[in-house]
C-alpha cells in the first residue's frame, strides 16, 4: 500500500500526458448530446461516481443521476435510457453486477462508457466507449493509485467534453509529490493523536464530499475503525447530536464555496467538544485542533489531492494499532457483487 501511494504523482502525470485518448472519447459524447447522465459504480469507485455527478452537474449542467444496479440485476427493470449517458466505473472492470447494468443500458439506447484500470476486462467490451484511468497493476487490497487515477481520469474527460484543455492539473503530478512530501509530518502526528480513537466522522461538501466517503471506507477498511461519512449539511441535521468529547472528526476543507460551507460544520462539532482533523487547502484557517495542508487548486481539481494524506493516514494507522493494511480480514481486491 505505502509503495502505490508513493507513485501516485507518476500515475497522476502520465494519465494527463495521455489525455489525448480521453479527449477523443470526450468528442464522441459531445457529438451525441444526452438528456442526462447515469452512474454506476461499487466501493471506491462508487465515491469517484459521486465526484463525477459534481463534474457533470456544475461544469456541463447535466442532470445526473447514480444508479442502484439492483434495480437491474436484482429486480430486472428496464429503464428508458434512450440518449442517456451511462458512465460506469469500475476499477478492475470485474464486478457481475456492473457488467450487467453496463450491457442492459446500451442495448436500450444508452451511450455507455467504461471508466477502468482494466481495459481488457469484460466491462471495457460491453461499453460502446471505455477510458484506461492508466495505474498499472496495483495489489493492495485498499485502492489508492487506481482511486485518483479514476478521479483524474473522469475531471479530464468532463473538462473534455465542455471543451477546456486540462489546464488545472497540467501540474497535478507534481503537485501530488508537494502534498505527500510535506503533509507527511502533520500525518504522523495526526497518527499519535487517533492510533487509539474508536469512532470517527468524516465530513465535507460539495466536490469534496468523496473524499469525506473514501476517507471513512479507508479508515474501517484498513484500521477497522467504526468510521461514517457525512455531507457536513446532513450531519447538522441529525447526526451531529452523537458528537461529542470522544468523538474524532475529519473535516474536508479545501478552497472554494464547498470548504468554505463546512466553517458552520467544525464549529460546530468543536462546540460539542469532539476532536477535528482538518484535511484541505483551507483547512489551516478552520477550527480544528491539527490541520493537513493541502496545495490550492481549482475546487473541482482538489478531491484528486486531498485523499493523498488520507490514503496516508489509515495506512500508518493501520500499523499503529497493529494491523496489515496489505491484508485486511475478510476483504479481496475484487468484489464480484451480483
Amino acid at each position: 500500500m505505502r509503495a502505490e501511494i508513493d507513485q501516485q504523482p507518476d500515475v497522476l502525470d502520465g494519465l494527463v500526458r495521455a489525455r489525448a485518448d480521453i479527449a477523443a472519447v470526450a468528442r464522441a459524447i459531445a457529438d451525441r448530446p444526452p438528456r442526462f447522465a447515469l452512474l454506476a459504480a461499487r466501493g471506491s469507485s462508487d465515491h469517484a461516481a459521486l465526484y463525477a455527478k459534481y463534474l457533470l452537474e456544475v461544469l456541463l449542467g447535466l442532470p445526473t443521476g447514480l444508479v442502484s444496479p439492483s434495480t437491474t440485476t436484482l429486480y430486472h427493470a428496464r429503464q428508458d435510457v434512450r440518449d442517456v449517458l451511462l458512465v460506469t466505473v469500475s476499477q478492475s472492470g470485474g464486478s457481475y453486477d456492473l457488467l450487467e447494468v453496463t450491457e442492459t443500458a446500451r442495448a436500450r439506447g444508452a451511450l455507455t462508457v467504461a471508466v477502468t484500470n482494466n481495459l481488457s476486462a469484460p466491462l471495457s467490451e460491453a461499453a460502446e466507449l471505455a477510458v484506461d484511468v492508466r495505474a498499472g497493476r496495483e495489489q493492495a487490497v485498499a485502492a489508492t493509485k487506481s482511486y485518483t487515477a479514476t478521479l483524474l481520469a473522469l475531471y479530464l474527460l468532463v473538462d473534455a467534453v465542455r471543451g477546456g484543455s486540462g489546464e488545472h492539473v497540467r501540474d497535478i503530478g507534481r503537485l501530488a509529490e508537494r502534498t505527500l512530501a510535506d503533509s507527511a509530518a502533520e500525518v504522523e502526528r495526526a497518527v499519535d493523536r487517533y492510533r487509539f480513537a474508536d469512532r470517527v466522522v468524516t465530513a465535507a461538501r460539495g466536490y469534496s464530499y468523496a473524499t469525506a466517503l473514501e476517507a471513512a471506507l479507508k479508515l474501517a477498511e484498513t484500521s477497522y475503525l467504526s468510521a461514517r461519512a457525512y455531507s457536513g449539511a446532513d450531519l447538522l441535521h441529525g447526526p451531529v447530536a452523537a458528537v461529542d468529547a470522544d468523538t474524532a472528526v475529519l473535516g474536508v476543507t479545501s478552497a472554494g464555496r464547498g470548504g468554505a460551507a463546512m466553517r458552520e460544520v467544525l464549529d460546530a462539532v468543536a462546540e460539542r467538544g469532539a476532536d477535528v482533523l482538518g484535511v484541505g487547502s483551507a483547512a489551516a484557517s478552520m477550527p480544528t485542533a491539527l490541520s493537513v495542508p493541502v496545495p490550492e487548486t481549482a475546487e473541482e481539481v482538489a478531491p484528486v489531492l486531498e485523499v493523498l494524506p488520507v490514503q496516508r493516514l489509515a495506512l500508518d494507522l493501520a500499523l499503529a494499532r497493529g494491523f496489515d493494511p496489505d491484508r485486511p480480514r475478510g476483504l479481496h481486491k475484487v468484489t464480484r457483487t451480483r
